[in-house]
């Protein structure tokens, strides 16, 4: 419900907990905050939520994809190929009500943005532009015409809305992926240079191809395609076309070069290289325009100093333990993009489909850490074959374990005393090990991971990846995406076992099953005679 703030200057209004953005983080946020009847507010300095992607990314094509039809109807197992829904209660809120498009065009996903706000009657207030934030006990929060808001806990959900500029000698006189633009006709018959690697150099250089003389591609390291690494944040398949324009010879090129200098001469730029494959040879190249798509990062310009969150990985980040909380702000909690601190270039907390599994996580921690509120589980008795079910059921159609992979994963407490197993859903790895969790006497932590060589293979050279008969006895051999069980006993990890991988990644056959059930009952010593007494009672 949107919310209009009349109050006269520097009066203060104030909430329990205020997120900052109303992006789809903090919409997932005030979702799970609306859920529990806590009292909170979004601060939203647009007129709407998801402003962002009113001109991200800049050609208008998401690159998170939108399976449409999947052969299943568990919701569930469908969010796995659906990376741009928000987790709710309401179905009419799915994205793929909104397009049937495999990539969506990005203003599709605006309006998906302001029905969830509006829907779910989320507390915003619109027009909030924060300038600066303090902490005394409080937050002190001080938008762009001196309205002021008081809060407990603080939830930044920001992103990262400033471009990253490299350390160049010269880099203030390019253009940048934010504001340069996309009219292909801009650029008849240009030489143009685009400097970064990522997707958004190459979405720009696609963009561009129809119209350009010759685009060089620049960046000191290796080109990562993601479907080698898996991570979804290296160079997609949709924006790479660009690639064969290269290795096929036709005018365009990827240079892995340094780049010391960039000179304005003679309305040219001039750009000094020092190749990175041919013993740093040097060379100057004279290009029409130069763009420079290094990425984004974490703007602090609102913090003050004594309220100024720790940054790291080139300052594009700010700190944060494993609690998504500040290392060096108490009660100041990051959502979204941010989160992606914690795996960063390891799993999916930069992208929708992975921090909305994380932001439920975090409500999680909230609720437990501020009001007393205890982690859902299951409880179940010490039974092998129990476990061993419920194990398969869950890495048959989970989506969190399935996006956040060997950062999320369940965990299965064994209290020997009572015969009971406890069974926790989604939480994440580093936090099971340093919390409360971590003290329990013996646990089991169940994943989905890829094999430890996925990003030094070539994922189509059926020579490398062919699974051998033996990996069915050995299933550690698997390189592709399968279930991880691995058994902890007084804080120490003691054994663990894989699934082996399966091409459908349906694992409910009895070459997965009995050997999992084989594991539980080495681990919990259980015999015929005890299993018997344990189920008669």
């Amino acid at each position: 419900m949107p919310i209009n703030f009349e109050t006269k200057t520097n009066a203060q209004n104030y909430s329990e907990y205020i997120i900052i953005g109303a992006g789809p983080a903090g919409l997932q946020m005030g979702y799970y905050l609306e859920q529990s009847k806590r009292d909170y507010l979004i601060l939203e300095a647009d007129k709407e939520a998801g402003a962002f992607f009113k001109d991200f990314p800049r050609h208008r094509t998401l690159i998170s994809i939108n399976k449409y039809n999947t052969g299943s109807d568990d919701p569930e197992y469908n969010m796995r190929f659906d990376w741009n829904s928000l987790l709710s209660n309401n179905d009419e809120l799915l994205f793929k009500n909104y397009s049937k498009r495999y990539f969506p065009d990005a203003d599709n996903f605006v309006t998906y943005l302001k029905d969830f706000a509006d829907h779910l009657k989320l507390k915003i207030a619109y027009n909030i532009n924060v300038v600066k934030i303090e902490k005394k006990e409080e937050f002190l929060i001080t938008d762009k015409k001196g309205k002021e808001f008081v809060c407990k806990y603080l939830i930044i959900a920001t992103g990262v809305a400033k471009p990253y500029v490299p350390k160049i000698e010269g880099i203030e006189l390019t253009e940048n992926y934010a504001s340069v633009s996309i009219n292909p006709d801009d650029f008849s018959n240009q030489k143009v240079l685009i400097i970064g690697k990522g997707n958004s150099g190459f979405e720009m250089a696609d963009g561009l191809m129809d119209t350009t003389a010759i685009i060089h591609v620049a960046g000191p390291k290796s080109i990562k395609m993601a479907w080698k690494t898996h991570y979804v944040g290296n160079l997609r398949a949709v924006n790479n076309n660009f690639l064969d324009t290269y290795q096929l010879k036709s005018l365009n090129a990827v240079l892995d070069v340094h780049i010391d200098k960039i000179e304005k001469k003679n309305d040219k730029f001039s750009v000094s290289y020092r190749f990175v494959r041919a013993e740093e040879a040097k060379k100057d190249v004279e290009y029409d325009r130069v763009i420079t798509c290094t990425g984004f990062s974490f703007d602090d310009s609102m913090f003050s100093e004594n309220c100024k969150p720790k940054l790291t990985i080139n300052n594009r980040f700010p700190d944060q333990n494993n609690e998504w909380e500040s290392t060096n702000i108490p009660n100041m909690y990051f959502a979204g993009v941010l989160m992606h601190m914690r795996d960063f270039k390891k799993s999916t907390s930069g992208f929708i489909h992975g921090f909305r599994y994380n932001i439920r996580a975090l409500h999680r921690i909230l609720e437990h850490k501020n009001h007393d509120s205890t982690w859902p589980c299951y409880v179940q008795k010490i039974v092998p074959n129990h476990l061993m079910n419920m194990v398969i059921d869950r890495v048959n159609k989970t989506s969190a374990l399935w996006q956040q992979f060997g950062f999320l994963g369940d965990l299965i407490t064994v209290c020997e005393e009572d015969q009971e197993a406890r069974y926790y859903e989604e939480v994440p790895v580093d936090y099971i090990h340093n919390s409360e969790f971590g003290k329990c006497d013996s646990y089991f932590v169940l994943t989905l991971e890829y094999g430890p060589l996925h990003d030094q293979m070539d994922p189509f050279d059926v020579d490398v990846i062919r699974i051998k008969q033996s990996a069915r006895e050995n299933t550690n051999d698997s390189h592709y995406l399968h279930p991880v069980l691995r058994y902890y006993k007084d804080g120490e990890f003691v054994k663990e076992h894989h699934i082996v991988e399966n091409l459908e990644n349906e694992w409910f056959h009895e070459v997965h099953k009995e050997p999992l059930e084989q594991f539980f009952e080495e681990i919990l010593e259980v015999n015929t005679i005890r299993i018997n007494s344990i189920i008669n009672g």
